[in-house]
């Protein structure tokens, strides 16, 4: 482990020995099935949790890793999985997912669907196949009656006006990168706003001004690890031991003590997500 690291973990640390007792961080999207964690991932697990992130949501992307989503988190204390088909591989998703889908939500009982919804920013996207797929799970989730993760990009009015359509439980807009007037507008369809490691980067002005501009009750936090990591770890693989340093970040943009943040951002998550 380089001086890097060691420097985040004890950052970590300290953030989460300043939170309050019984406060505890909630990772809202973190991809802990993915070969990335293989060689790691109980450690990183540990650290999280020394770091007072003890709850974890990990969304599938296919049902090629619904299973292994599913082992991880029945193995792991605090560790949720949500089953979905990721709109970024609409094309690798066949024509019976869907129904095998109802079938695991039935069977299996996640604790949400996702990671669903609509990706146009992919060159050639079929939006058609795309749409397809989220309108046909989210009348799944509608049925089961359970929250849903959304991933959009460059869809936020496409996705909003199926939402409106299809009325879910609520749920969270993962790594929210839209407009102030569509974030209200998921707000009052129930839904919550995740925010990670790209707010704490200062040349984030957009996103740090949406951020600052939200009432605290429209956030949540994630990692979307091993993804989108913050700037002590730009270009290094993202983890939920990290998101104590989100939290910071985004105290810092809204001028709130990083440990009232935390109880209301994991009152959020508990909220959306239905977490136990």
């Amino acid at each position: 482990m380089g001086a890097k690291h060691l420097s985040a973990d004890r950052s970590a640390a300290r953030i989460g020995q300043c939170l309050p007792a019984g406060v505890e961080l909630v990772d809202t999207h973190c991809h802990l099935d993915v070969e990335d964690f293989d060689a790691d991932r109980r450690a990183v697990i540990a650290r999280a949790r020394a770091a007072g992130v003890t709850c974890m949501v990990v969304p599938a992307i296919g049902r090629w890793n619904w299973e292994a989503v599913l082992a991880l988190c029945a193995r792991e204390p605090g560790l949720h999985p949500a089953l979905g088909l990721h709109p970024v591989y609409a094309d690798r998703h066949a024509d019976d997912d869907v129904a095998a889908l109802e079938r695991a939500l039935a069977e299996r009982r996640p604790l949400a669907v996702g990671e669903i919804g609509l990706d146009f920013y992919i060159r050639d996207a079929d939006r058609a196949r795309q749409r397809r797929l989220f309108e046909a799970q989210l009348a799944c989730a509608r049925d089961a009656g359970l929250p849903v993760i959304l991933h959009v990009r460059k869809a936020h009015d496409a996705v909003l006006a199926l939402l409106r359509r299809i009325r879910v439980r609520g749920g969270i807009a993962h790594a929210f990168n839209g407009s102030l007037d569509q974030a209200r507008r998921y707000l009052d369809l129930g839904f919550r706003l995740g925010f990670g490691g790209m707010v704490a980067y200062e040349r984030s002005r957009r996103l740090r001004a949406l951020a600052a501009a939200l009432p605290a009750e429209a956030i949540v936090l994630e990692t979307d690890a091993p993804d989108l990591a913050g700037p002590r770890h730009r270009g290094e693989r993202n983890s939920p031991e990290y998101l104590p340093e989100y939290l910071e970040a985004l105290a810092q943009v809204r001028g709130e003590a990083p440990a009232d943040l935390a109880a209301r951002t994991t009152a959020n998550a508990r909220e959306a997500l239905g977490l136990p």
